[in-house]
């Protein structure tokens, strides 16, 4: 009883960075089920069956936020569930550990890029203008939705970073459509996992308190999206893709734990600082109305 409320704060927690900032809920939940001895593929599967309730509560949080920018969700959910599902299926036998690093390298670069396109702003006031194109969302739909089945958690941290690179789009719209649109992507994975592993192989006490956690946090997440400027927003986004991938890259390069940590913690530290700074410099924008709108 007192693991699964561990599980249901995991889940509450998780939930409330990814409804807020578009990632981390499968990868942090994975990541404590793989501890506690879970094999890779049930932890996947129990992650995807627990997402289906949380991006659906997400999903209807966000919409009635206007944090959802439906054109994106109509055009990359559908590419999402089925590589998803292909991913929990066919490609079931793939060794995830060994792409992770070169992925980790490049969501890590993005991450960078994204940072700098905020920060750089300093104290102007920020314009978001045109469309992400079709062609562009359409095979990322369908990488992140591969990399979530397999990995356990890619979705987010694929979709997010790559959206908010390309300036269109504003931060809150990236993360409540990426959100939305997982719903599909869960669902494809979860029927993709009944196939590969039956009912039999997924742990369904997990997955409810993992659901029943992050269902809570779900509009908490939403009503913060809602209420938090697009340059903090980026800002953290950007910040939260460099700590979790930099945390992978060191792990495959072989470095000890204790480097690990000691890295991790720095650049908390300076995460926060940059959040910080961001919301002065927001601050600074809002004090002056008159000035000229700019591009990210």
């Amino acid at each position: 009883m007192r693991s699964l409320l561990v599980l249901g704060l995991v889940g509450f927690m998780a939930q409330l960075v990814d409804g807020s900032l578009g990632m981390a809920y499968g990868v942090t939940s994975s990541t404590l089920l793989l501890a506690t001895g879970v094999a890779p593929a049930a932890a996947s599967a129990a992650v995807h069956f627990s997402e289906i309730g949380t991006t659906l509560v997400s999903g209807i949080a966000h919409h009635r936020l206007g944090n959802v920018d439906w054109r994106t969700v109509s055009i990359i959910a559908v590419p999402g569930g089925i590589g998803a599902f292909a991913g929990a299926t066919f490609l079931s036998n793939i060794d995830g550990d060994t792409a992770k690093p070169w992925v980790a390298g490049l969501l890590l670069a993005l991450g960078v890029y994204v940072l700098y396109r905020f920060l750089r702003l300093g104290g102007r006031r920020i314009q978001f203008r045109g469309r992400v194109p079709a062609p562009f969302l359409v095979p990322l739909g369908a990488v992140a939705g591969l990399m979530d089945a397999i990995g356990g958690g890619g979705w987010g941290p694929v979709g997010t970073p790559t959206l908010l690179a390309s300036g269109r789009m504003e931060p809150r719209k990236v993360i409540g459509s990426i959100d939305t649109s997982e719903f599909v992507v869960a669902i494809g994975g979860s029927l993709g996992f009944i196939l590969a592993l039956g009912s039999q192989g997924i742990p369904w006490d997990v997955a409810a308190a993992l659901l029943i956690g992050g269902v809570i946090a779900a509009p908490v997440a939403a009503w913060l999206v809602r209420h938090l400027a697009a340059r903090v927003l980026g800002v953290a986004a950007g910040g939260l893709i460099i700590l979790t991938n930099s945390k992978t890259i060191l792990e495959s390069l072989g470095a000890t734990g204790s480097m690990v940590a000691v890295t991790a913690a720095a650049l908390f530290v300076a995460w926060i600082v940059l959040i910080v700074w961001a919301v002065k410099q927001e601050r600074i924008a809002r004090s002056q109305p008159e000035q000229e709108a700019v591009p990210v």
